[in-house]
């Protein structure tokens, strides 16, 4: 066996936490440790894991004094005692078999690096349900494709795996922390592009199982953020979508060898896709979406842009330490 620890950022949300650890304490193969993030302003969520009843949860808490996600899970990286980390959403519920499908991966491929499955979204009692075969992947122009909480068919290798339902090996992920950089309130968009990367082209396998699985019950969203609805893009953030895209473009920035990155720029500039319209897709969206697809294509310009400048900035900044 294994040693797993379970990290859960959490955020003012007591109600979704509470069913969130429920299904932990529900696992077939318990959690060694489960560590809860806690801000430390949010007497809400401070009160409620006051009064909850741990029974058969080795249940932990961390606090973290920085807003968003990021600085969320790099302290539950650092805490982490688990010879394998698993994070997973607040507003989700993982399926009892869920730890034991993770450990099976892990133990069965010493080579696995990461494990993740399918999140069976939720919204307004409505079940987001359709099947593709293709998850988690960056193709090599860099369009990525997500589909995690869409995924069918058996197990196999991807390139990116999903906050909401991903686990890491120690050994591969080493001293890798989630990109401080990358823009956004909150849940900053995107941050595990350039994680699931890295852990890539260190050599390790990443693997998705649909099987591994989690409820998801998405709170509100950023409206930049791939995995809403259509309906829920009725209301347009240009800032909230211009952050998602540059933390998009940075993470394929750092990790693209320089012909692949001239390839993708071109790409996102001159095409790009619905949800990050380049010339050609703003053209297209036009008669449907009107102004609206203008201020689309103008935010994935600047967040392309905003990409491309703290790319340019680090690559300085570690060729100065060289020179040092």
């Amino acid at each position: 066996m294994l040693k797993l620890t379970v990290v859960v950022p959490t955020y003012r949300r007591p109600i979704d936490l509470a069913r969130c650890l429920t299904a932990l304490q529900q696992q077939h193969r318990p959690a060694d440790e489960v560590i809860a993030i806690v801000r430390d302003l949010d007497t809400v969520t401070w009160n409620f894991l006051h009064d909850f009843d741990r029974n058969n949860l080795a249940l932990q808490i961390a606090t973290v004094r920085v807003p968003g996600v990021i600085a969320a899970m790099n302290l539950g990286l650092t805490q982490a005692q688990g010879e394998i980390v698993a994070f997973t959403d607040d507003d989700a519920a993982p399926h009892p078999d869920w730890l034991a499908r993770i450990e099976t991966h892990f133990l069965t491929n010493d080579r696995v690096g990461g494990v993740g499955g399918r999140d069976w979204v939720r919204e307004d009692g409505k079940l987001l349900d359709d099947a593709r075969s293709i998850v988690g992947k960056v193709q090599w122009f860099g369009r990525t494709i997500g589909n995690h909480h869409l995924g069918v068919g058996a197990a196999r290798e991807v390139d990116i795996l999903k906050g909401v339902n991903m686990s890491w090996r120690k050994q591969a992920i080493a001293h890798l922390r989630f990109d401080d950089r990358l823009q956004g309130s909150g849940a900053q968009a995107h941050f595990e592009i350039a994680f699931s990367l890295a852990v890539q082209q260190a050599g390790w396998s990443i693997i998705y199982d649909p099987l591994v699985a989690v409820d998801h019950y998405p709170a509100s969203r950023s409206t930049a953020d791939p995995r809403l609805s259509q309906s829920q893009h009725s209301q347009f953030n240009a800032t909230a979508m211009t952050a998602a895209i540059h933390n998009e473009t940075l993470g394929l920035l750092d990790h693209f060898p320089w012909v692949n990155r001239v390839i993708f720029l071109l790409w996102a500039v001159s095409i790009g896709t619905r949800i990050s319209p380049g010339l050609l897709q703003y053209l297209r969206l036009v008669p449907q979406e009107g102004f609206l697809a203008r201020d689309k294509w103008w935010a994935s310009l600047q967040g392309r842009w905003q990409g491309w400048q703290t790319w340019q900035r680090s690559k300085q900044s570690r060729s100065c330490l060289k020179d040092v």
